[in-house]
């Protein structure tokens, strides 16, 4: 009976150079979601339909970026296979990953709402893909929603007194409906200029 691994997390967010490029490859991705439980080499082959050998170098490399990690043994025969599994049930990428000047760190050091709201953007990304695992593996209704709206402001006073009221409200709100009890939900919303796109 193979080892119980550790507790793995639900999302691995990607934010290095080398763990992206460990994952450029689609037969990378069909192993790591094979890999949501442990398996042999072998089973992953023939699960995605792609030569042992081929997935024996492919797990090499993930293993390498730290992607993937031993699950245990398991006799087969008179042979031992080696299991595997997949760090984390999915995985997100980070746009931090494609930052290489460092003037964006810079500004998020110096503009702490910026950072706040890059933060929860990552947050969000992580949030919905266990959002989306329990919809797809465990064929739960997920109750969520979203709201976007675009406004324009004709003056920063305009803008100041729609954030005061914007936050009063939203207080409000909590305080009305939320309860110390339940089941937790997390409330995200931002407020920020558009884009030049």
């Amino acid at each position: 009976m193979p080892a119980r691994p550790p507790f793995r997390p639900s999302v691995y967010s990607v934010t290095e150079p080398k763990d992206l490029q460990a994952l450029s490859h689609p037969t990378r991705v069909a192993i790591l979601e094979a890999l949501r439980d442990p398996a042999s080499a072998a089973t992953v082959a023939r699960a995605i339909g792609q030569p042992r050998q081929l997935v024996n170098y492919h797990l090499k490399e993930l293993k390498r970026a730290g992607l993937v990690e031993p699950a245990g043994e398991r006799r087969k025969g008179n042979f031992v296979e080696q299991l595997y599994r997949a760090v984390a049930q999915s995985f997100v990428v980070s746009p931090r990953v494609a930052w290489s000047d460092a003037r964006r760190v810079e500004a998020l050091r110096r503009q702490h709402t910026l950072a706040t709201l890059v933060e929860q953007g990552e947050r969000l990304q992580r949030d919905a893909a266990v959002l989306l695992d329990r919809a797809a593996f465990d064929g739960e209704e997920v109750a969520s929603a979203a709201v976007t709206a675009d406004v324009r402001f004709a003056s920063e006073d305009d803008r100041a007194a729609f954030m005061d009221a914007y936050l009063r409200s939203l207080r409000d709100l909590l305080e009305r409906h939320g309860s110390r009890d339940g089941e937790p939900y997390r409330v995200m919303l931002a407020v920020y200029p558009e884009g030049g796109e």
